[in-house]
This record gives structure tokens, C-alpha cells and sequence, in this order.
């Protein structure tokens, strides 16, 4: 059954008969009882339907209800949910109608509080007390006017609200004045910012140069040692006879594959005495146990001198400089030739202006060829099989003859990879945005370590990495394929030539950071890569005791040098 337009529209038009002009209630009086009752009825019955029909609920005496109908319900509803939500928001933060109005007294006190609080801070910041005392005076005669109002349960009384929120506005166009607007008060604060990062910066560019410096320059107890060393030797035959007449058997020695045969390239005397003496004493074999130095003219004598006059359990050490190695020259190496141009040179050592070279990159030891001899090791000692690579920042805590005998799956080098926690893989070290670099090379390649490697020197040979290395030496000579070290020339000459070895056998970082102890405990080999050196005054205190443990201080040449 429909209802007839006509009640449809009245039943429609009854909740608003309170809004109807005051003759209205006359004429009402003026009606039979018994007709003010029936309308009286009719509108009870629309109300409850209303009432039905917004609550979902079915009635089967209402009317069908139409796609109107259905809309409008669906509409309201979540009208009223929001109003509802809205109502328990009012109830949580106690909040009155005066307080929601548009012209609420109360709210500007409230919103001209927080922000006079704003201002009291930037004011402070600018030692700016007697505005800070004017400010707080008025925020403390607002906050007591609303605590008036809502201990007596009344509204705000309109003239001492205006009086107060009158004065606190002329406070805030003094703010402005002062340039305490928040606008300004944002953008000093991020002045101050940038200013802190670019101390901070300049900080950390001090802290690095100064390190680099440091780990640069040549201690004085390593200098006075090396000269003392350099007069033992001339003035001592018997020193210099100990290595020019030594026995055939020695000689052989130098050349026997069952040996276990080390070589340390180094321009630092007391780093490679403990190389040596770390590895003899930690070895089951030190008679089987062969050292192959090489260091600069320098050094070369005072090295000679040291070795001659120490004994290190039976091992055998053979001492040349790179000097006498008269094949590598600018015509064979690609760095000697890179080092004889003066962009290079000023790529090193080049300092001023906005694009100078970072401090890091001008290492002389980067220059030094002392650096690029591993890449030679195969022409150096052509007899040999199998070498131990160590570089002179290391301890040996543990037996290395194992490393021998390990299988490397037809690969030339054995090394740890680097790629764990907080070293990196390849796009770490190389420039991936070159095409060259990118066409060859998986940027996610785990990368490993130069300091502790097992090389085979026959693979190395049948692969020729030493003419991979020159390859890729000659097309870095404008730097853009990396810019640092004798590191990332290694990784792309060994690239897919590498077999990964236990980590125990190489432990890194404690040279610049914290290593695990139980990792130490366990490390056959200790490496203090990084500027902190074991041997300079920067060094970490808390690991230079596993290197001090193989420094003899009693020997006389070190009293007189390091205990003064």
C-alpha cells in the first residue's frame, strides 16, 4: 500500500512545526479536541516510523519503502555515527559548547597561551628577559581567567576576556616587531641547523686529516731505530757476512716448494719483526718456515741489520729491495708510467680549491710501488708454487701451515670476503656509473680482503692476472674507475678467481673499529687495517696489546729508541 503524496509531505513537514509563526498556536486552540487528537496520532505514527526506518529495522505496517528512501538512510547513517564519534571527543577533552563556538572567548584564550608560550622560548633564546617576564605575566592573568570561569561553571566574562586578549595580541605584534614570529623563529632555527651540520662537518674533515696525517708520519722511535740500525750494519762485517755467505743448503731453501714460504713487502722494520716473530712463535714448523721481504734502499740496510742480529726460531729470511728489481719500470708498469705524469701527481697531492683531492686519496703510500709489488709475485719468485701474502699491520695469534694445504678449486688466490656487517661488496669500491666497469663486473659481487691471501702462483701464472691487472691499470688512468689504493685493481684482476676461506683465518677492523673478542679469541690472523695503527700514538689501546706482545722492548736498540 503507498502513502498518498499528501501525508507523505506532512508527516515530512511535522518536525518542524516548532519553527512556524506564533498565530499558529491560536489556531490550533481554536480546532475540536477531537481533531487536535487525531493529528496528535498521526504525527506519533510518522515519528515512530521515522524512527524504524533510520534504524534499519523492518516494520511490516510501513509502506514500502522506495530507492528515495533507501538512499537517504544510507546517507544518514553514517552521519550519525560521526556525530556520535564527535560526542565522545567532546566528553574526553571536557569540551563545551561556548568553547566549540566560532566567537568563543575561552578558545582564543587557550589558542593565545600556547602560542605566547612559543614566543617565550624564541624570547629566552634572544636573552630577551624583560619581554620573557611580560609575556608570562599575561599568559598566567589568561590562564586564571579560565580558571575562574570554570570553577564557578559560568562562561568567560566578555569584557575582562576582551581586555586581556586585547593586550596579549598587542605582546604578539611586539614579537613580530622583535622578529619572533613563528615563520622567522623557523627559519633561524634552521640557520642554527645548517650551521651546527657545517661545524660539525669541519669537525669530522679536522678529525680526518689530522688522522691522516698522523698515521703518515714516521714515529721517532721507528726513525731513531732505523738509523741506529743503518750504522750496526756498516760498522758490524760479521752482521753483513750473515747474509752475503750463506750455505748452498740456504739458498735452496729459498726455492723448495715443501717449505712454507711467506713474503712481506714493507718499508717498516719493527711491523714486519713482528709479522716474523708472531708467525715463528705461533708455528709447529718455524724450521720449515721461509720469510721473503722486500723493502726500499732506505730500509733495506737497517732491515739486513735487524734480521741479522735477531733469530727467529730457524726460519730462514731472505731480504731484497725493490730497487733491484730492474724489470719493473714505466715501460712494463702501468703505475710507474701513471706516477711519471703530472695529472697524477696532482691528483695525489693536489689540495686547493673546491675540488681538491680528499686527504684519503693522497696517501703516499698509494704512490709508493712497495704497494703494487703483490701483483708481481709471480715474477719475483718464479720457482715457487705456493705463497702466503701478509701485509706488515698484522698479528699471527695461531699455526698458519694449514693454509698450504688448502684446496682452492683451481682458483689463484684464497682470501676472506669482506662483505659482511660493516664492509662492503664491489659498488663500494668501484665506479658502477662507468659503462666499462658496469658491462663487467656484478656491483653485489661479495668483495674480500689483501692482508692474509693464499696464492697459487702456477694458476696465477696459466691465467695471467698480473696482465688482467695491467689491463685495467691502464684504463684507470684518468681515476674514474676508482680513485683509492691497490684494493679494487685486485678485485677486478681476481674477479671469479677467488676461493673463500674461513673467516677465522683473517680477522679485520682493528684499525678503525670494534671487533667482536670472541672473534679475536678465535682469529689466526689479527689486522689492524685502518689509520690506527698498532705502532702510532693513535692507535687503539684496547688492541695494541696482541701486537706489543711480539715486540722484544728489552732488545737495547729498542730501549734506546722507544723508552726515552
Amino acid at each position: 500500500m503507498v502513502r498518498p503524496a499528501g501525508l507523505l509531505d506532512t508527516t515530512r513537514r511535522r518536525p518542524f512545526l516548532d519553527q512556524r509563526r506564533p498565530s499558529f498556536r491560536r489556531r490550533w486552540q481554536q480546532r475540536p479536541l477531537w481533531v487536535r487528537l487525531a493529528l496528535s496520532l498521526v504525527l506519533a505514527l510518522a515519528c515512530v516510523l521515522l524512527f524504524l526506518g533510520l534504524a534499519g529495522s523492518p516494520n511490516p505496517s510501513s509502506p514500502p519503502s522506495t530507492e528515495s528512501d533507501r538512499s537517504d538512510a544510507t546517507v544518514s547513517s553514517p552521519l550519525l555515527r560521526q556525530r556520535s564519534y564527535l560526542d565522545g571527543i567532546m566528553d574526553a577533552h571536557n569540551m563545551t559548547d561556548e568553547m566549540l563556538s566560532a566567537h568563543s572567548f575561552s578558545r582564543q584564550l587557550v589558542d593565545q597561551i600556547s602560542l605566547a608560550k612559543t614566543y617565550i622560548v624564541a624570547a629566552k633564546e634572544a636573552h630577551n628577559l624583560q619581554f620573557v617576564a611580560e609575556l608570562s605575566a599575561q599568559v598566567r592573568r589568561e590562564q586564571s581567567i579560565l580558571a575562574h570561569a570554570a570553577a564557578h561553571g559560568g562562561t568567560v566574562a566578555k569584557e575582562e576576556a576582551e581586555k586581556a586578549i586585547r593586550d596579549m595580541s598587542m605582546l604578539f605584534f611586539q614579537a613580530q616587531q622583535l622578529r619572533y614570529d613563528s615563520a622567522v623563529t623557523i627559519m633561524k632555527l634552521k640557520g642554527q641547523i645548517q650551521s651546527l651540520e657545517e661545524k660539525s662537518k669541519a669537525e669530522a674533515d679536522k678529525s680526518t686529516k689530522y688522522g691522516q696525517i698522523a698515521a703518515e708520519e714516521l714515529p721517532k722511535g721507528l726513525y731513531c731505530l732505523g738509523v741506529r740500525l743503518t750504522m750496526e750494519w756498516f760498522k758490524s762485517a760479521e752482521l753483513q757476512r750473515k747474509f752475503s755467505d750463506r750455505s748452498p743448503a740456504v739458498q735452496s731453501n729459498l726455492r723448495d716448494n715443501s717449505l712454507y714460504h711467506y713474503c712481506v713487502f714493507s718499508d717498516n722494520i719493527i711491523a714486519v719483526s713482528v709479522v716474523v716473530n708472531s708467525t715463528t712463535l705461533n708455528s709447529n714448523h718455524p724450521e720449515k718456515t721461509v720469510f721473503h721481504l722486500v723493502t726500499d734502499e732506505v730500509n733495506y740496510a737497517p732491515m739486513k741489520a735487524w734480521f741479522a742480529m735477531n733469530d727467529y726460531r730457524g726460519a730462514i729470511v731472505e731480504i731484497q729491495k725493490v730497487e733491484d728489481f730492474t724489470w719493473l719500470n714505466a715501460s712494463y708498469v702501468p703505475v710507474l708510467k701513471q706516477l711519471q705524469d703530472a695529472a697524477t701527481q696532482n691528483f695525489y697531492f693536489s689540495g686547493s680549491g673546491n675540488r681538491g683531492t680528499p686527504i684519503k686519496f693522497r696517501n703516499p703510500k698509494y704512490l709508493s710501488m712497495l704497494n703494487h709489488l703483490r701483483f708481481y709475485i709471480p715474477e719475483i719468485y718464479p720457482e715457487l708454487r705456493k705463497v702466503v701474502f701478509l701485509d706488515d699491520d698484522i698479528v699471527v695469534q695461531k699455526d698458519l701451515s694449514d693454509l698450504f694445504t688448502i684446496n682452492l678449486n683451481g682458483n689463484v688466490m684464497g682470501a676472506v670476503e669482506t662483505c659482511m656487517e660493516t664492509f662492503h661488496r664491489f659498488h663500494k669500491y668501484l665506479n658502477h656509473s662507468h659503462p666499462l666497469i658496469r658491462a663487467h663486473f656484478d656491483p653485489d659481487a661479495c668483495g674480500w680482503a689483501f692482508g692474509m691471501n693464499v696464492l697459487d702462483l702456477v694458476e696465477w701464472r696459466n691465467k695471467n692476472v698480473t696482465g688482467i691487472y695491467h689491463y685495467w691499470q691502464e684504463r684507470n688512468a684518468d681515476h674514474t674507475l676508482w680513485k683509492l689504493g691497490s684494493l679494487p685493481p685486485g678485485l677486478l684482476a681476481f674477479y671469479g678467481l677467488v676461493e673463500a676461506l674461513d673467516s677465522k683465518w683473517h680477522v679485520l677492523g682493528l684499525g678503525y673499529t670494534t671487533v667482536d673478542p670472541a672473534t679475536i679469541k678465535e682469529g689466526a690472523v689479527l689486522h689492524y687495517n685502518g689509520n690506527m695503527k698498532p705502532w702510532l700514538k693513535i692507535g687503539m689501546e684496547k688492541y695494541k696489546g696482541f701486537w706489543d706482545n711480539y715486540v722484544d722492548y728489552s732488545h737495547p736498540l729498542l730501549q734506546q729508541c722507544f723508552m726515552r
